[in-house]
């Protein structure tokens, strides 16, 4: 007894210090010719913000959390509460909406407007055409009545949606971002709201590229009315997202650019020009696109790492991310990015499935970037008492564990 108590003691005293032993594996991305222009951008505006799609990282910015008047670019938001019900199946594209004397004044104001014309019953598809091409503000007063009875109710629900996507210093008192002191935004917040736009209604977003829309029941000649986003135009890759205008705000875009499996958001505000607003935010696009790159590290999931166990049934146990992990650098550190998989180890066992076992750790040099968490994907019973006093053994006079 006197021995196996001895024996079981020195056991616990191998365990606990092999439990603490890091065990990492190590990835460098080998990259052997790149570009870097390297220094910031000047941009001509008041505001502006560059952002990976992918990873979130703020590539440039200028006055980002800086208060503005959002203009057209609240139309994304009138869209998005539109896409969410219709992605719920509470509405379709197909259903009607009769058109208001209010909505239809919006077009006899100067407004920019689709040119719709009172009692007429139009489509909800049409009604998204008409505010995503057009900019038009009639359209965006009648699609928030047929949906929620009035303006002012739909308006609610927008300010809810903001809220839940986390858009903290917005409000929205309209559906089109005409002249109101309550309606208000930061290029940082319509950054936000435009990811959640492309990532939660891709086959919606297809609206946005659209460069021309013909609306023909207007009370006289059909009207053709082209895109206000020049950018779409250039064949350059950009495929949205919204235009804006007011006096008090001048010019203002959001925009996306894809390449390849890459996007970009830009948004900006106080451009002077319609002209300079392209041109501005095409510089912007361009200098991220050349001066940075995304990796994918982890898919939520699907990504398998192997981390070992400690007296478990399975020598190993699958680990994986319940997110899409991506990393974006400046190209003059991409010599510099190492990935770790790192974990208190072997993991003793049994283990249950979802438990976290390890992390990701990413790193530029010696500084640490980002940490993810890493959660075994099956479970990993114990083997028994006799067989795991045998592996015990076992590992301290051979290493095998």
């Amino acid at each position: 007894m006197t021995t196996l108590y001895l024996l079981i003691q020195i056991l616990k005293i191998w365990t606990s210090l092999l439990m603490t032993n890091y065990f990492k594996i190590f990835t460098i991305f080998f990259l052997l010719s790149f570009k870097v222009v390297n220094a910031n951008p000047k941009i001509d505006a008041r505001t502006a913000i560059l952002i990976d799609y992918q990873s979130d990282k703020v590539l440039f910015e200028l006055q980002a959390d800086h208060s503005i008047h959002p203009a057209s670019m609240t139309k994304i938001m009138t869209t998005i509460v539109v896409f969410d019900l219709l992605t719920k199946k509470t509405i379709s594209l197909d259903d009607k909406v009769t058109i208001s004397e209010k909505a239809w004044r919006m077009s006899q104001a100067g407004y920019s407007s689709m040119f719709i014309m009172v009692n007429d019953e139009i489509s909800i598809e049409n009604l998204l055409r008409g505010i995503i091409v057009a900019s038009g503000n009639d359209a965006c007063v009648a699609i928030a009545e047929g949906i929620a009875g009035t303006e002012e109710n739909f308006v609610v629900i927008m300010n809810e949606k903001a809220q839940e996507i986390g858009m903290n210093a917005t409000n929205f008192a309209n559906t089109s971002g005409i002249n109101n002191p309550d309606n208000y935004s930061t290029v940082r917040d319509i950054a936000l709201m435009s990811k959640y736009l492309i990532k939660n209604y891709p086959d919606y977003y297809e609206y946005f590229k659209e460069t021309e829309f013909t609306w023909d029941r207007t009370g006289g000649n059909p009207i053709t009315q082209g895109n206000r986003n020049t950018l779409l135009y250039k064949n350059i890759g950009v495929d949205g997202i919204k235009t804006g205008h007011l006096v008090v705000e001048e010019y203002s875009l959001a925009s996306s650019i894809k390449k390849k499996s890459r996007r970009l958001i830009a948004v900006g505000s106080g451009f002077k020009t319609n002209a300079s607003r392209a041109k501005q935010s095409r510089k912007l696009l361009s200098w991220g696109l050349t001066n940075s790159e995304t990796f994918e590290i982890s898919k939520k999931n699907e990504t398998n790492f192997k981390v070992k166990t400690w007296l478990g049934k399975n020598k190993t146990v699958i680990g994986q991310t319940k997110e899409d992990v991506y990393i974006t650098i400046d190209k003059k550190n991409l010599r510099n990015l190492n990935t770790f998989i790192e974990y208190v180890g072997p993991v003793k066992t049994p283990i249950e499935k979802g438990q976290e076992i390890a992390s990701i750790r990413v790193y530029i040099k010696e500084d640490l970037v980002k940490t993810i968490p890493v959660y075994a994907a099956e479970k990993v019973k114990k083997i028994n008492f006799l067989f795991s006093l045998l592996t015990s053994f076992n590992y301290m006079i051979w290493g095998d564990a």
